[in-house]
Order: structure tokens, then sequence, then C-alpha cells
């Protein structure tokens, strides 16, 4: 919510909205911008960073100067995309944390879960120690298993369970 409320005061400013504009037509630099807006560098300068820490515009080195161009994919939202309060999502991340802070202390994992929401989530806390496409043999497994918790064994079988993990005879992997 912090961002869009960022983003919607961004765009109440007359500048940025003239920034933009020219924007929307040419991607552009500092002193350009400057001279078709008759405003100084400085000022230019000041609204083009703060709107690129918005994410509304981007920049890039070309040569002797940093050319801005507008993000497009901002734009493409409507209002209602932009303003619309993502409930789900947030609730859904809170729950998550709230879990992981319950059943790991200290960056061990206190007991495993009897629910299956809440063991798959442990589960996928874990499985963020092994790294993508990477293949390990079953003793690599146990002991990053171990690091979280001594039931090494029944947490391997959960992963392979849950589809977090596939096995061709001993060898693992993050699917």
């Amino acid at each position: 919510m912090e961002e869009k409320l960022k983003l919607l005061k961004l765009l109440a400013d007359e500048t940025r909205i003239e920034i933009l504009n020219i924007l929307m037509r040419e991607d552009s630099y500092v002193e350009k911008l400057a001279c078709d807006l008759s405003l100084t560098p400085a000022t230019i300068c000041y609204h083009l960073k703060k709107m690129e820490a918005a994410g509304i515009v981007r920049s890039a080195r070309s040569q002797f100067y940093i050319i801005y161009s507008l993000n497009k994919e901002i734009f493409d939202k409507t209002l209602s995309e932009i303003i619309r309060k993502d409930d789900t999502a947030d609730v859904e991340e809170k729950y998550k944390k709230e879990v992981i802070s319950h059943f790991f202390k200290y960056g061990k994992l206190t007991q495993i879960p009897t629910q299956r929401k809440k063991r798959e989530i442990v589960l996928w806390e874990i499985a963020k120690s092994f790294e993508k496409g990477r293949k390990y043999e079953e003793k690599e497994v146990n002991e990053i298993i171990h690091r979280f918790h001594e039931d090494h064994c029944t947490i391997r079988r959960e992963m392979l369970a849950c589809g977090i993990m596939a096995r061709e005879r001993e060898t693992y992997w993050l699917i």
C-alpha cells in the first residue's frame, strides 16, 4: 500500500506530469528536458530521481548522457489495478511468517507440523537451503536438513511427497 501511495503522490505534481508527457513521446535526458520545460537541470534531476525511485521511469547510460525512459508497465495498468488492495497476498504472507516463527526457534525446527498446510510452509522454508537446478546426493540432503531438525528422514520423505523435491536413485533435486 505504501508504494501505491508513493506512486499517486508523485503523480500529483505538474512538473512530473509534464516530464511524463515528454517521456511518453520519446526517451530523453536531463538537459533536454530542462530546455523543453524551461527549468533548471537540477530541478529536472530532482524530479527524475524521485520518479525513478518509485519505478515510474528508468535510466540507462548512453555515452555522455543518462537517458530516461518511461516504465510503460506501470502505465499499462488501470487506476483500479493500481489502487486495489492486495489483501489475499498480504494475509497469506502474514500467515506464512506466523507459521515459520511458531515452528522455528533460533533457526531450528522445533517440531514437524501435523496440519498439511503448515507442514508445507515449513518444508518450503527448509527448501530455501537447496539450490535450484543442482543435484544432491542423499548424504548432502540429510546434512542440510539436519541443520534444521534431527529427523532428516521424515523431512526428506515429506519433501518428496509434497513435490518440493524429486529423486532418482540416491540423487535429489528441487522441483
